[in-house]
């Protein structure tokens, strides 16, 4: 019996001390053993003695492997970083912050822009709209706008575009007297480039010149008028600097037409389409403004009527200029959902040439005049254009055409149940985003969408222009295959015969000759 106790004493010993070893075993990753974790937290337990120590013994062994971290670094940490969410609302609270010498001003005189939180009401109940608070923040940023304007006569919420890396709000401005600064700058851009174009020419005189001459370019129409009557102004975000577009050109009217191209929040980049763009995304931005205005604008029939004051000699021009009826007293909400008739456009028509009212290129100044005139007398004249005419202003939506089978406008009403409190909606299918109501004597037109104008089931880009014809192929420039050897024989048996036919025929004038001299001789 001992021996045998012995025995088992010994291998307890010795499956002890190997346990004991594999305990010991340092890990990989942590370079610990859990022999020593054990120890230590048996220690602590021994120590600390708290409460349910089973239920807590996992925390117990967490904080004993976090105690024996060490920390080779500096302890002190870095400040956060500000975002770009805290860096707005530092901007915005400006908004909310009004001058002290503006508070008792704002009650005496008229404001130029309009209510606001009414116009977000009805748009609410039309189903359209940017929310309450977003309407909200853009009232303040526009009448941070007209603040920093004094010679603005009415500032509206034209709209939102959106782009693929930040939006663009967009606010229709009219100014009191228009500043011809803007119109000066770019004369005087348009005479350094023309003195910079002549100077080429006189450096490149020694260089056979192109008799090529470009078709003339059609000129802008000045500030107040056809597309360029209002100014907008554009901002990211409510609260982040406005600034202004510069005016539309009939060119990048015409280009804009023929591309489709979404924005990128991002005024200065460039334009990559064909047919090339003139201009920046700024430059494109205004130009679709101006095509959606043209397009979506309207109001109810009656509120506008055109001014007494223009005579009887100006019924051929198209009229641009319109004054609200004083008289009108509001179509019901019923008639304007059911007809079409009932809105009409009160913004100009843009035409083919890229302008509102129609230019004859064909017609030179009268310093040019001067100067070719010698030259036009030996050419003849083109024959005169027809002008373009476009509707009229205050043309009712019914005539409207149709565009891919799609109907131009949908009408709806904003609540059947309480109709006589409802409002009049009307949307436009070809431009997508772009929203009018109407209730009483009260209107409004909104854009919200991406600038892009409804082209059917899919956009293809126009392609490319065909590639030049090849030289035409003649005997003369066409390169001959080579002859064989057959056919070299015989070329050169034919070029014998050619040879010898004129040599036998000479030869037998010759004979003739002769036999005629010894006839006459005989004789």
């Amino acid at each position: 019996m001992d021996e045998h106790r012995d025995r088992s004493g010994d291998k307890m010993l010795k499956s002890s001390a190997a346990f004991k070893t594999f305990l010991m075993k340092n890990s990989q990753k942590s370079n610990m053993n859990l022999y020593d974790h054990l120890t230590r937290l048996l220690l602590k337990v021994m120590d600390e003695q708290p409460n349910d120590a089973v239920d807590i013994f996992e925390d117990l062994s967490y904080d004993v492997k976090r105690g024996l971290f060490e920390d080779t670094k500096n302890r002190l940490r870095d400040l956060p970083h500000t975002t770009l969410a805290e860096l707005l609302a530092e901007q915005q609270r400006l908004l909310f912050t009004q001058q002290e010498d503006t508070e008792h001003e704002d009650e005496l005189v008229e404001s130029p822009l309009p209510n606001i939180n009414e116009i977000g009401f009805y748009l609410e109940q039309a189903g359209v709209g940017l929310g309450r608070e977003e309407m909200q923040r853009i009232f303040l940023a526009l009448k941070q706008l007209v603040d920093s304007q004094p010679l603005i006569l009415h500032c509206r919420l034209w709209g939102k575009i959106l782009g693929t890396q930040s939006n663009y709000i967009v606010a229709e401005v009219e100014f009191k007297d228009w500043d011809n600064e803007n119109e000066k700058s770019d004369q005087a851009a348009e005479e350094e480039q023309n003195e910079a174009r002549e100077s080429e020419e006189n450096e490149m005189d020694q260089l056979p010149q192109s008799t090529y001459k470009p078709p003339p370019v059609v000129p802008k129409e000045p500030m107040g008028t056809g597309s360029n009557k209002n100014v907008y102004y554009v901002c990211k975000e409510p609260g982040l600097p406005w600034v202004k577009l510069p005016s539309v050109t009939p060119a990048q009217i015409t280009v804009a037409r023929q591309i489709r191209k979404f924005f990128t929040g991002r005024l200065d980049s460039p334009i990559k389409s064909y047919p090339p763009f003139p201009g920046n995304e700024a430059n494109y931005l205004r130009a679709q403004i101006a095509r959606i205005s043209a397009g979506t604008h309207v109001s109810p029939q009656g509120f506008f009527h055109v001014g007494e004051e223009e005579g009887e000699e100006e019924d051929e021009a198209p009229r641009d200029s319109y004054e609200v009826n004083p008289d009108f007293d509001g179509v019901p909400v019923s008639e304007m959902v059911l007809s079409l008739s009932m809105w009409v456009h009160h913004v100009q028509h843009i035409l083919k040439q890229g302008r509102c009212s129609w230019i004859n290129l064909a017609v030179k100044p009268e310093e040019d005049q001067n100067e070719e005139g010698e030259a036009e007398e030996t050419e003849e004249e083109p024959d005169e254009p027809e002008p373009e005419v476009g509707p009229p202003l205050l043309t009712p939506l019914s005539q409207d055409a149709e565009m891919f089978n799609t109907p131009p406008w949908s009408t709806k009403i904003s609540s059947t149940l309480t109709s006589q409190h409802a409002v009049a909606v009307l949307r436009s299918n070809l431009w997508p985003g772009a929203y009018a109501y109407a209730c009483g004597k009260k209107f409004e037109n909104i854009y919200i969408g991406w600038g892009l104008k409804y082209t059917g089931q899919g956009y293809s880009p126009p392609l490319p222009p065909p590639p030049q014809k090849e030289y035409p192929s003649e005997p003369e420039v066409t390169e001959a295959l080579d002859p064989t050897v057959e056919e070299e024989q015989v070329l050169e048996d034919a070029l014998e015969e050619q040879q010898a036919a004129p040599e036998e025929m000479e030869n037998t004038d010759e004979e003739e000759e002769e036999e005629e001299e010894q006839e006459l001789d005989n004789d």
